[in-house]
């Protein structure tokens, strides 16, 4: 069930991503120092990525690296910064999630920490009620003893004057 919607949620913020990413291309084309920096981004990526290609296929990494055109690079900066705007989101969704299961993890354990104090509460009380009925108990066994042999005695003296000798 998560997985469907995770896709769904991640090819919809992939949609959202590519108007923002035309719009940085609209707006590096009025703005030139804003179409600068992002052609000084993508350069910076393109030099990063060829060399790093070229150290995993163990090639020459001292080679002259060509630029990238303007045009290329303003396109290359803005997929980069689209791609950057959809992780930042993707990321945030994430954090807000784990926050909110990390809160909802909390209320349910100070749920249980109430619920187990209640529970040891009624088991004081319960064991409090035991200690008073044995008590009880053992006043009336005390008592029944009592009877029992006062009247075993008095049940003697009428059996001896009852019976002649």
């Amino acid at each position: 069930m998560i997985l469907p919607l995770f896709k769904l949620g991640t090819l919809a913020l992939r949609t959202l991503c590519k108007p923002i990413g035309n719009r940085i291309k609209k707006e590096a084309g009025f703005h030139p120092k804003f179409r600068q920096t992002i052609i000084n981004i993508a350069q910076a990526n393109h030099r990063l990525t060829t060399n790093l290609q070229r150290r995993i296929y163990s090639r020459a990494t001292n080679v002259e690296i060509r630029p990238l055109n303007e045009e290329k690079a303003v396109q290359v900066a803005a997929d980069l910064l689209g791609e950057l705007f959809l992780f930042t989101v993707a990321g945030g969704l994430i954090v807000f999630e784990v926050q909110r299961n990390s809160r909802s993890e909390a209320r349910k354990e100070e749920l249980r920490k109430q619920i187990l104090e209640v529970l040891r509460e009624r088991d004081e009380e319960l064991a409090g009620e035991i200690e008073q009925l044995k008590q009880r108990m053992a006043a009336l066994e005390l008592h029944s003893i009592f009877r029992f042999r006062h009247s075993k005695g008095s049940d003697d003296k009428t059996n001896k004057e009852a019976q002649p000798s």
